[in-house]
């Protein structure tokens, strides 16, 4: 199944905010590669929350609940919290591998719903 990262300023809404909501829609999506996937997921797919600004780091895990992608332009993901990663990383580990090295992540860095690989995604849980 895919993997997915997606980011957040952590002023607007934060890992912790996550945690202690439970569950919610992910929502304000407006890029059209970013609407992409969304649209691609289903039920169970994991993902990366990942701090933007001037924190810039993975901090902790999420599921998707349900998708709704009957309007094109807007769908509707919620998602249920996961856990706080164990060994959070930075933007400066991202970059210091090849890993990453042809991700969206760091190729498109506005982008707010990034796909990953298995390999990346072990490696954020690692």
């Amino acid at each position: 199944m895919a993997c997915f990262l997606f980011k957040s300023e952590p002023e607007v809404y934060s890992f912790d905010d996550f945690l202690r909501d439970k569950e919610t829609v992910w929502d304000g999506v407006t890029a059209p590669a970013a609407v992409k996937h969304l649209r691609e997921m289903k039920k169970g797919t994991n993902w990366i929350f990942y701090h933007t600004g001037d924190e810039r780091t993975a901090v902790g895990t999420g599921t998707v609940v349900s998708v709704d992608a009957s309007d094109p332009k807007v769908p509707v993901v919620r998602v249920k919290a996961g856990k706080r990663l164990k060994n959070p990383k930075n933007l400066a580990a991202i970059k210091a591998g090849k890993l990453f090295a042809k991700s969206p992540l760091l190729l498109i860095g506005r982008l707010s719903v990034v796909p990953l690989t298995g390999e990346q995604w072990e490696w954020f849980l690692s």
